[in-house]
């Protein structure tokens, strides 16, 4: 089925459907060369008017250079007739009116049935463009039905788009309807957690092969505000994004809000009842499909699938989460989503191991490695070359959970000893001193960056974990270009689109043979991913701009539509509740109060690498931060 949805098919004062927008070229490549047209009534009981209609319709079609074998208006006369006449028909229009009149007459008639499995064009002309809706708002029009509070606003529509419009942009721009401002005092209010879409006659939303487009001039409503979409001769493009997990971690429905914002179709699939999500998300979800487990492959199979057969093809499925990424690029796999990657290719970004040969074909000097599975003898005579302490760490794996720092021989065989099942999945690497620092940045489809950022971690995760410490860094105003450049290299080498991604490198300390001089980077970890915790709200706070609504933009348009504004640091502290600070939570807030951008108790789940209460503030000057530090942290 093709499906146009129009205002009116025709410019003001035209007698033939518009070329412009490529309208009518779109309705002729959906029909056969003598179509046979249905057109369903909007006033099925005003004969009268329904036959004006038939005459107008008729004389528009073949104006427009389009033979009809019939054309057939379906309204109380033939209501019986409809199955027959649906089964027959090339084109259905589903004529312009009044909304709830039209949408009782499709109920009774049981058009929405009769229409499963329909092959040829569907065209809305106003209110049957809005009827066409899975939930249709039906704004009040006539007299007395702004203030009836028995008008029925919402009604249930023929489930074709979920996509709801407001028609005849230019005719009722300013309209009133019992001495209320149709748009300002009706549409705008009822527009919260919905999005409405309205244009001139002559544009319209077009949906073929699982792809809705708005071409032409259009605005979007939505949370009691209008903003334009789209200009004349241009497309906007309504995506099928399906966000996994979204509600977790707790700031992910922001990617989320980004993703509506822009008109996609937001689809979410998560573990939670959805009256537990929050009211940010609930709003930004297009569907949401509930799962008993999240680990049940077939359960997330089986939600994708019902994705696809009620929203077409699915362009987008993401979670990102490292934790979800096999099975990320595995629902990729099996529904042929081209937009990020797939199983093979998902252990080069996922086991460590792996990384080690792009790491290599881009030239990026990484710390010496070896397998666990070499053998206590291998590993022992590794580490002797390399010097204690090293790091063994599980190969597929993220964050700094099930890491071990091994000082000696001793350790290392009470390490072997201690994993006696499970140390082939486990990598050893030489230890490296350094600061250890990220490149964060988000890439379009050509391999660009349209974001990029660099926060600076004095401690790293694993230590402050093992010592139950507080975990305190920052986000740098700048990216240093030499990070800039071999971030950049190393996203190449891994053939990284797409994406946000988290790049971990030590900067040396001092020279090291086969890997640098002092200030060099030597690469640690890629992470196609987000990086976790509160660090994207700290993107956003030190280059005053939303990362979120970014990857939104490059998901939607391939291309950053956000902008930056001023550069500050920004400083994570972080406090733990099994001590006694020396400044109270209120002394805290009347010192550091007009810098403080967030204040807040941090969830249990992310609190052994973030503590159980975080501050994050922002500074000019760098110098302010490790007293921001000291003093937050001071015990």
């Amino acid at each position: 089925m093709t499906l146009i949805l129009t205002g009116s098919p025709t410019r003001y004062g035209e007698d033939h459907i518009t070329g412009d927008n490529g309208l009518l070229a779109e309705v002729k490549s959906a029909l056969p060369r003598r179509p046979r047209v249905l057109l369903v009534s909007a006033a099925p009981n005003d004969r009268g008017f329904t036959d004006y209609v038939l005459e107008s319709m008729t004389e528009c079609i073949c104006r427009s250079g389009i033979e009809p074998a019939g054309v057939t208006m379906l309204d109380r006369r033939n209501a019986d007739r409809a199955p027959a006449l649906v089964r027959a028909a090339d084109w259905i229009v589903m004529c312009g009116g009044h909304v709830p009149t039209q949408n009782r007459f499709i109920h009774e008639i049981r058009l929405k049935g009769l229409l499963k499995g329909f092959d040829g064009l569907v065209m809305g002309c106003s209110a049957g463009s809005m009827n066409c809706a899975e939930r249709v708002y039906s704004h009040p029009e006539l007299p007395g039905e702004a203030v009836d509070p028995s008008y029925p606003r919402w009604l249930e529509g023929l489930g074709l788009t979920t996509r709801q419009i407001v028609p005849h942009y230019d005719q009722v721009r300013h309209a009133e309807v019992d001495g209320l401002r149709l748009f300002e005092d009706i549409i705008f209010p009822e527009s919260w957690r919905h999005a409405f879409y309205t244009f001139p006659d002559g544009g319209y939303i077009i949906s073929k092969d699982g792809h809705e487009e708005i071409r032409g001039l259009a605005w979007e409503i939505s949370n009691g505000q209008m903003r334009q979409i789209s200009d004349e001769n241009r497309i906007y493009t309504f995506m099928n994004v399906i966000f996994i997990s979204p509600h977790f971690p707790q700031t992910y429905s922001h990617f989320c809000s980004g993703l509506r914002a822009n008109g996609a179709n937001v689809l979410g699939i998560a573990d939670a009842p959805w009256h537990e999500l929050s009211d940010e998300l609930r709003g930004a979800l297009t569907d949401y499909y509930k799962v008993n487990n999240l680990e049940d492959y077939g359960e997330m199979y089986r939600a994708v699938a019902w994705f696809a057969h009620k929203y077409g093809k699915i362009d987008w499925i993401e979670s990102n989460n490292e934790y979800w990424l096999e099975q990320d690029a595995r629902l990729r796999t099996d529904f042929n989503v081209t937009t990020g990657i797939k199983s093979d290719h998902v252990s080069a970004i996922r086991n460590k191991s792996e990384m080690k040969k792009y790491y290599a074909e881009g030239g990026i000097p990484t710390a010496r490695q070896i397998k666990g599975s070499a053998g206590q003898a291998a590993v022992r005579a590794f580490a002797r070359k390399t010097g204690f302490p090293v790091i063994a760490k599980p190969d597929s794996g993220m964050g700094a959970s099930g890491t071990y720092k091994l000082c000696s021989e001793a350790e290392l065989a009470d390490w072997f000893l201690s994993h006696p099942d499970n140390y082939g999945a486990f990598v050893i690497e030489e230890f490296i001193t350094g600061l250890l620092v990220s490149y964060d940045a988000i890439y379009n489809s050509e391999g660009q960056p349209i974001f990029e950022n660099n926060t600076v971690f004095p401690t790293p995760i694993m230590e402050i974990v093992h010592a139950n410490s507080e975990t305190c860094y920052w986000t740098n105003k700048t990216v240093p270009a030499k990070l800039a450049a071999i971030g950049r290299r190393t996203v190449k080498a891994f053939g990284i689109k797409g994406r946000f991604v988290h790049l971990e490198f030590f900067q040396l300390d001092r020279d090291r043979e086969g890997l640098g001089r002092k200030g060099d980077y030597v690469g640690l970890e890629v992470n196609m991913r987000p990086p976790g915790g509160y660090t994207p709200d700290m993107m956003d706070f030190a280059h005053s701009t939303d990362v979120f609504k970014i990857w939104a933009d490059m998901v939607v348009f391939d291309k950053a539509v956000k902008e930056q504004g001023e550069q500050f640091y920004c400083a994570y502290a972080g406090r733990r509740d099994c001590y006694t600070y020396r400044h109270s939570h209120e002394e805290i807030m009347s010192r550091y109060g007009s810098n403080v951008c967030m204040a807040e108790r941090v969830p249990a789940a992310l609190a052994d690498d973030l503590c159980d209460m975080a501050y994050i503030a922002r500074f000019k000057d760098r110098k302010e931060i490790e007293k921001f530090f000291d003093f937050v942290c001071l015990k």
